[in-house]
Order: structure tokens, then C-alpha cells, then sequence
């Protein structure tokens, strides 16, 4: 139950009361207390939300008679009444939760018009057609928000009635028009909701409040929390302030403005303004908005007043702000401040800007950079070369490009994605209901809209590509086509998108590598002096360990040979080893893989010269490199009319050989170090390869360090058998002064927990320990990967049984608990261990964090991932300091 006070006046709160207020509310107030032009108003707090839901969803005496109490004082503010037929009070109802959320619901304005209250709007204004175009807006927006029906029922009435009167514009309706129209919409709440439009405004309010707790649980709220990771428990306020009317007449508008351009970063006002309109008219597409430039040259009084708004947010919260205003008869009012989404060309641009403008510090402006954004930066761009046949263009909303199957409707987009299919999103405009299809999106495509339209917003700040306002394209989402200069794309055709142009191309146009900007640089010159864990990176090939180290990394944390062996030409020759009869059959095919792994090595060394290599030697079951049983089965039952005896013989020898290779566990059979020492052959020339190619890269001067891990070690006798191995070989191969020069360290991958918990006896025979989380998880959860995630993992994480999906995200309590037992074991024993982690999680930011904590040496991470992993390596340090960051620092 809600304790103490639950509705707060603006002037009441502050920025500092953000987890009560909501983030729109706390802004609002501390707007208010800095005395600029906010419409006077109250916000309802968020532990009035969870109260409301531990009251079974029913609004408590209490609450309502605090807010007829917060009515009554802002009526004498306004010199109104809520409700009075001469001198109506009307507000407008918005959510506001502590994150923003695009989820959430939509904004209701003019709450509080009925059939009298709108007659005396129209008296006191002289403005029937003003009064009666807010009343209509009222009925669609509280008939579509709280009752509960599709717009597109409202639309098609409103679109039905202008060509009825032939006018195009909204603002061309005379008012008899928007009279016609209102009783038409309180027919369609009557018809198509289980009560009509209430003419009660306390009812009206009442029932507005109800929608916006509601929504904190609504479907989209809940998929957009679990994505980005927001409590449950936080809900969300409701901000009910007074109306100004940007619908007044030709000195009236509304817009959205940001400080800078969320695109690119730019030190200039940016975003877009309709006059004569209300404030959902710019975000809903409904009519394409004019430039704020445009503002600059038309109107140079209200640009300036703007401007000057804009820089003074702008420096109070040390952030880039998300501006809504309204002008009403030419006066200024501001709706709400934020800190504005940005893509992360512009995060990084700012975050650099502002600490040469000293507004923050470097690492302040560390502390704001969101990892996972990072990826936006790494985003491909179009080969120019292969763009043929440009569709339509519209405007560049958000950078980046993809291509992907068009798709119109949100549930296919999530459904072809659950299906592994790119897809692209094209809709007429994107509404909160479309939050699980953009998501599933590579990319959003939207007809109507503008830089500002919900599409815009929510595509930028998950770092998709996204292309607006292409009024050329006509869409039939119902026909599942789309048509543009006597072109026609069908659904489940090829379209790609370029974010950055705006431009959208029919067929799958190939895409080209991101280029690093110099922000970026920079931003990761600062992190490298904070932070203390070391960033790998893991890589296959030496074109992955190029482009990792042009990222970065400090060397190769994971190089898993075993990709090695898929290639076309290498392949049948790893097929003949595992096949093989006999022991000489199988040094022959060992033979010609030598010189094959011998020249990996070399290409990976010499890309990371000075560099640490850790090598894993092979990890997965043979099986892994043969046909299916089943895939056999059938070439067998179709070989007896096409192929020879001796050919049907070969399928049934192949056939034989992979039903004896067959595991009925593969996770746990005969795999990793297993393999190695039942096949000791297959390990030793890979050991040689490594040592010939470092011989090899000595002899150029290339400075080599490179590590041999042992996969799935559970016991020391495994690893003590092998690194005997691997020592006589390299004392065998490299000699005395070779030795010297390259410092080869021999670990292992500590997967197994009982590797963790008998870590002390291990490390008395390893040099380093890399976590490899993925299977270490596995094993420590008792789930198969592939079958958690494809069955009942999502289910788990929905119902709230487990936190996170624990392969994308460390469990810190149970497999974190081994590996800080395993490194605190192993270092008593041999303090000059390097530890680090190696699976997926070493790009994860919390996980990253867990590491720090730790105290481990290093974490790795795919190519692309490295600039993310070492700005939450900074952040990490940042926000814990040296505590727990004990690890040694690692030899060059």
C-alpha cells in the first residue's frame, strides 16, 4: 500500500525525486522551480502505481481525494474549473516512469471537454472550430488510450470526412466538420468499447489514470523492460498538467526539439515543429513537420527564446535534452525535458564536446557512454558500387543500413525473426504497439513521420537503422505491397535500407565494414588509462585478429582451431584422419593438416606481434566433421539407381564409421582433452604446427607469445599428461635459444566445475586459467545450450525465475562463485596465474563488471566487441575502483 503523500504540485518536487516523480515528472518540477514557462500541473507517484496494483487494479479513495485536492488548487492557479461549462479546465494525462519507456502509453490531451464544457471552450476562445477540433481529439485519443479501440477506426471516419468536404489538411475543417466528426467518434466508442465516451471529467480523469498504471504492464512495456533490463518494481507516475493549445490558429504550434543532433551530435538545435497543431501531431506522422531551421528564419523571436530554453537545460543537466514546447497565441510554454536518445556517433561526439566544454569530466563522460551502443558505431554501411535500383528516399532517422524480407506487420517481423530471416519493418507509422517488431527488425521503414516520429526515436536508441517520412511510398499493409514510382515490392521481398541517406533499395545490396571515428579513438584513449582489465579478443584467422587488433585487443584470448577445419579444401583431408583405419593412415592425413594449421598460426602471430596468442587445441567431437547418420541413410536408400557398388560401399563404410563415432552426449563424451589423449596424435600435430610456425616467425623477427590451452581439463592428471607433451615438443622443435625468445605458456580452459573446485592441484601445472563460460554455465546449470534457449530458457526469464538468460549474462551467484574459487585457489598456489574469461560473456558489460570485481587479468571478446568491452572495463574501474582488481599485470 502507498504510504504518506501521492501527489506531488510541480513546484512541490525536484530533479532528486526521480524514482517517486518518474523521469517526466521530477523534470517538470525541477523546470518549474527554475521559472521557466511550464504549464502548471501535479504528478502521481509511482508508489500510488504499485499500490494500485496490490489493490487489485482499483484506484483508492484516498488517491482520488488527493487528486481532487491537487485539481482544486491548480483550477485557482488557472482562474478555471474542471468541468465548468463557462471556464473549462482541461489537462492533458501523460505517463511517466522512472526509465523512458517507449512501451508506455500514449499522452490524452484536453481531458475534461464534453458536450457543455466544449460549448464554453468555444465562447471564451470565440473559436468553435478550435474547441471542436479538441474535442474530437479528445474522443480519439481517450477512445483509443482507455477504451481500448484501433485507431484506425477514428482515421478512417476523419480521412472519410475531408473528402467529403474536399480539404487535405487537418486545419482546413471548419468547425460544423469537426462537430459531424465528434458525434461519429462517440458513435464508434459506443459501438466498439463496452461503454460509451464518459461525459463525467472526473470519470474521464479517473479512467485516464487507471490506463496509464495499466500500461506499466502492458505487453510492449514488459518486452522493452526485460530488454534493457528495468525493474518491475519501479512503475510509473502520472503527470497531469494544464493544457496550452497549440491548435489555436496560425500563431499557435507545437514541437520537439533537441539540444543537438541525436544523429550526429552537432552543437545545434535540432528537431522539428507544426503550427497549428497539438503535440501528438509532430511525433504521430500525421502531418510531416517543418524543420526547427525553418523556425530560425520565420520566426526569429520564438527561435531565440528556444535557443536560450535550450542552453539553459541543456547545461543544468549536463546532458543533451529532448525538448517538447507548445506556443499558444504566440506565448511559449515547455511540456517536458529529458535527456535525449542518441545514436552512438552523436553519444561519443557529444560525451567529447562536453568535456572540452568542461561540463564533465572525462571520466563522467566515460560513465555516460553505453556499451551496447557501441555497436551502433561498428555498423556497416552500403556498397555504393552494388546500389542499382533506389525505390524512394525519405529521411536519414537513424544511421546504419540494412537489408532484410520486407515485412508490414509487427507480429510476422517477429515471428520471420524467431525463424532466423532478417527482416525488414515498413509500416505507415510505427505506434507502441509495434515495439516487438522493431525489435526483430534489422531495420524500420515508415511512409509517414519525421525525425522525431516514434519510429525514429526507438530505432535510434536500439541502434537500428531506420528511414521515415517516405511520402512517396504508398503502403498497403492489408495488401502486403508497397509501391513507388510504378514499382512494387511484395511482402517477403528484398529491400535494403540505408539509414544514413535515407535512401530504400529494392533487392539485397551487399554491405560494407564500419569505419572507427576519431571520437571513438579518443573516448577509448580515456578508458585504456582508467581501466585495469586487459581486453582480448577471440579470432579464428588472422583477418578476425587484424581487424581485433585495429579495435584494440590486446592479443587473442580464444582461438578455437577447430573452425580451421571447415573449409572446403581441408575438410575431406580432416574426414580422411577421422575415418582412417589405421594408425598410418591416419599420420598420413595428419601429415598434409600439418603445413595447413602450421600457416594459421603464422598468419595469426604475425598479426599480433608482440602480442599473446592462446591457441585451444581441437575441443569438439569428430563427429562434428562428418555427414549426419540421417543424411547418409537417405544418400544410401537413393544410391542403388545411380551410383556404383564401390560408391554404395564408400556410404556404407562412412555410415558405419559415424554411428560408432556417435555420442549420446556429445557435451560430455569424447571431446576437448579427452580426445587428446586417446588420440595423442591428433594433438601432437597441432603442437607441432604451433611451435613450426612460431620457429618459423622467430626467424623474421616477429615477436611471438604464444599460450596452449587444453580444453575441458577435470582433472590435473589431464592436463599433466598433455603439458608433458607439449614441453618435450617445443624443447624438441625450437631449441634452447628459440625458448628463450618466445616465453609459450601452457593452461587451460576451466569449464568443468570440477576444474573450479579442484583448481589448487590444476594450477600447479598451468600458467593461466581461461574461464570459457559458455560450457562452464552449461555444466554448472545442467542445460544444453542449444535446447535451454530453443525450449523453456525465454520461459524461465518471462516468469521471473531466472534474472537474465544466463548465457548472455554471467550468473555471478553460481558460476561466478566458481570461477572467483578457482582463481583465488589457483593463484595461492601459483601467484603469477593469469585469469580471464573467454566465453561470450567477455563482451557483456555487467559481466565485465563481475570481472573487475574479481580481480581477474583480462576478459575476450569477438572483434566487434572489443571498444564495448574496454569502455565497460573503464566504467568498471570507475565505479569500483581498485576493489577487487588485484590481478597482476600481464607480461607484454
Amino acid at each position: 500500500m502507498a504510504k504518506g503523500k501521492q501527489v506531488y504540485a510541480f513546484h512541490e518536487g525536484s530533479a532528486k525525486m526521480k524514482a517517486l516523480l518518474g523521469g517526466k515528472g521530477a523534470n517538470l518540477a525541477e523546470m518549474t522551480r527554475a521559472g521557466l514557462p511550464v504549464p502548471p500541473g501535479f504528478t502521481i507517484t509511482t508508489e500510488a502505481c504499485l499500490s494500485y496494483f496490490e489493490q487489485g487494479g482499483s484506484l483508492s479513495e484516498a488517491l482520488k481525494q488527493e487528486t481532487a485536492d491537487a485539481l482544486k488548487k491548480l483550477e485557482l492557479v488557472k482562474s478555471q474549473q474542471f468541468g465548468s461549462p463557462t471556464a473549462p479546465l482541461l489537462v492533458s494525462v501523460r505517463s511517466g516512469s522512472v526509465a523512458s519507456m517507449p512501451g508506455m502509453m500514449d499522452t490524452i490531451l484536453n481531458l475534461g471537454l464534453n458536450d457543455e464544457t466544449v460549448m464554453g471552450l468555444a465562447a471564451l476562445t470565440g473559436n468553435p472550430r478550435f474547441a471542436y477540433d479538441c474535442y474530437r481529439r479528445l474522443i480519439a485519443m481517450f477512445g483509443n488510450v482507455v477504451l481500448g479501440i484501433e485507431g484506425h477506426h477514428f482515421e478512417q471516419r476523419l480521412n472519410k470526412l475531408k473528402n467529403s468536404l474536399g480539404v487535405r489538411l487537418d486545419q482546413d475543417v471548419p468547425d460544423y466538420g469537426w462537430q459531424r466528426l465528434v458525434g461519429e467518434f462517440k458513435a464508434i466508442c459506443a459501438s466498439r468499447s463496452e461503454r460509451a465516451f464518459p461525459q463525467d471529467v472526473h470519470e474521464q480523469l479517473h479512467m485516464a489514470i487507471e490506463a496509464v498504471f495499466g500500461s506499466w504492464n502492458n505487453s510492449r512495456a514488459q518486452i522493452y523492460r526485460r530488454i534493457n533490463r528495468i525493474p518491475d518494481d519501479q512503475g510509473t507516475a502520472v503527470n497531469i498538467q494544464s493544457m496550452a493549445f497549440g491548435n489555436r490558429g496560425t500563431d499557435s504550434g507545437t514541437g520537439v526539439i533537441f539540444t543537438r543532433n541525436p544523429s550526429t551530435g552537432e552543437a545545434r538545435l535540432y528537431g522539428e515543429y507544426l503550427m497549428n497543431a497539438q503535440g501528438e501531431d509532430v511525433v504521430a506522422g500525421v502531418r510531416t513537420p517543418l524543420s526547427i531551421s525553418a523556425m530560425e528564419g520565420e520566426q526569429p523571436g520564438l527561435y531565440a527564446q528556444l535557443a536560450s530554453v535550450a542552453q539553459q537545460l541543456e547545461r543544468h543537466y549536463r546532458d543533451m535534452q529532448d525538448i517538447e514546447f507548445t506556443v499558444e497565441t504566440g506565448k511559449l510554454y515547455l511540456l517536458q525535458t529529458r535527456n535525449g536518445k542518441r545514436n552512438a556517433k552523436a553519444a561519443l561526439r557529444i560525451a567529447v564536446e562536453f568535456v572540452r566544454e568542461g561540463l564533465l569530466t572525462r571520466n563522467e563522460a566515460l560513465e555516460r557512454i553505453e556499451p551496447s551502443h557501441l555497436d551502433q558505431l561498428l555498423h556497416r554501411g552500403l556498397d555504393e558500387q552494388a546500389v542499382q535500383a533506389v525505390l524512394a528516399v525519405g529521411l536519414p532517422a537513424s544511421l546504419g543500413a540494412a537489408a532484410g524480407q520486407l515485412t508490414f506487420d509487427a507480429d510476422t517481423a517477429a515471428q520471420w525473426h524467431r525463424e532466423g530471416l532478417p527482416v525488414i519493418l515498413a509500416r505507415p507509422e510505427t505506434t507502441p504497439e509495434d515495439i516487438h517488431g522493431v525489435l526483430a527488425s534489422e531495420g524500420v521503414l515508415t511512409s509517414r513521420g519525421g525525425m522525431t516520429s516514434h519510429a525514429a526515436v526507438v530505432a535510434r536508441g536500439m541502434g537500428k537503422p531506420c528511414v521515415c517520412g517516405c511520402e512517396s511510398l504508398r503502403i498497403d499493409a492489408k495488401g502486403g505491397t508497397m509501391e513507388a514510382s510504378g514499382i512494387v515490392v511484395r511482402e517477403g521481398d528484398w529491400i535494403t535500407l540505408d539509414g544514413a541517406s535515407g535512401r530504400v533499395i529494392v533487392g539485397n545490396v551487399p554491405l560494407r565494414e564500419p569505419e572507427t571515428s576519431a571520437e571513438l579513438l579518443e573516448i577509448l584513449g580515456w578508458a585504456d588509462e582508467v581501466r585495469k582489465l586487459r581486453v582480448m579478443t577471440n579470432a579464428d584467422n588472422p583477418h578476425d585478429a587484424r581487424v581485433a587488433r585495429a579495435f584494440g585487443a590486446e592479443g587473442i584470448g580464444l582461438c578455437r582451431t577447430e573452425h580451421m577445419f571447415f573449409a572446403p579444401d581441408r575438410l575431406p583431408v580432416m574426414q580422411a584422419m577421422i575415418l582412417a583405419e589405421t594408425d598410418a593412415a591416419r599420420r598420413s592425413a595428419l601429415e598434409l593438416l600439418l603445413p595447413m594449421q602450421q600457416s594459421d598460426f603464422e598468419g595469426m602471430f604475425r598479426e599480433m606481434d608482440g602480442l599473446p596468442v592462446t591457441i585451444r587445441l581441437l575441443d569438439p567431437p569428430l563427429h562434428e566433421f562428418l555427414p549426419s547418420a540421417a543424411d547418409l541413410q537417405q544418400r544410401l536408400a537413393g544410391a542403388a539407381s545411380g551410383q556404383s557398388a564401390g560408391e554404395r560401399r564408400e556410404l556404407t563404410a562412412l555410415l558405419r564409421k559415424v554411428n560408432a563415432l556417435h555420442e549420446s552426449n556429445p557435451m560430455l563424451g569424447q571431446r576437448g582433452c579427452r580426445l587428446g589423449i586417446v588420440f595423442p596424435e591428433i594433438y601432437d600435430m597441432q603442437i607441432e604446427a604451433i611451435f613450426r610456425a612460431v620457429a618459423e616467425c622467430l626467424e623474421d623477427g616477429v615477436a611471438v607469445l604464444p599460450e596452449i590451452m587444453i580444453p575441458l581439463v577435470g582433472h590435473v592428471n589431464e592436463l599433466s599428461f598433455l603439458r608433458g607433451r607439449i614441453d618435450g615438443m617445443a624443447a624438441q622443435l625450437l631449441g634452447e635459444e628459440k625458448l628463450k625468445a618466445c616465453r609459450y605458456k601452457v593452461g587451460t580452459m576451466i569449464e568443468v566445475p570440477r576444474a573450479a573446485l579442484t583448481a589448487r592441484q590444476i594450477a600447479a601445472h598451468a600458467d593461466f586459467f581461461s574461464f570459457g563460460t559458455n560450457d562452464l554455465t552449461q555444466m554448472t546449470f545442467g542445460y544444453s545450450r542449444d535446447d535451454a534457449e530453443g525450449k523453456f530458457l525465454s520461459h524461465y526469464v518471462d516468469q521471473k525465475l531466472l534474472p537474465e538468460n544466463p548465457f548472455q549474462v554471467l550468473d555471478t551467484e553460481g558460476v561466478g562463485q566458481l570461477i572467483e574459487l578457482a582463481s583465488a585457489a589457483g593463484r595461492a598456489v601459483n601467484p603469477r596465474l593469469k585469469t580471464g574469461v573467454c566465453g561470450e560473456h567477455g563482451g557483456d558489460k555487467s559481466s565485465i563488471f563481475f570481472c573487475h570485481q574479481a580481480g581477474l587479468d583480462y576478459v575476450s571478446c569477438s572483434p566487434y566487441r572489443v571498444p564495448l568491452a574496454r569502455i565497460a572495463a573503464a566504467q568498471a574501474a570507475i565505479a569500483f575502483g581498485n576493489e577487487g582488481a588485484d590481478g597482476l599485470k600481464l607480461e607484454a
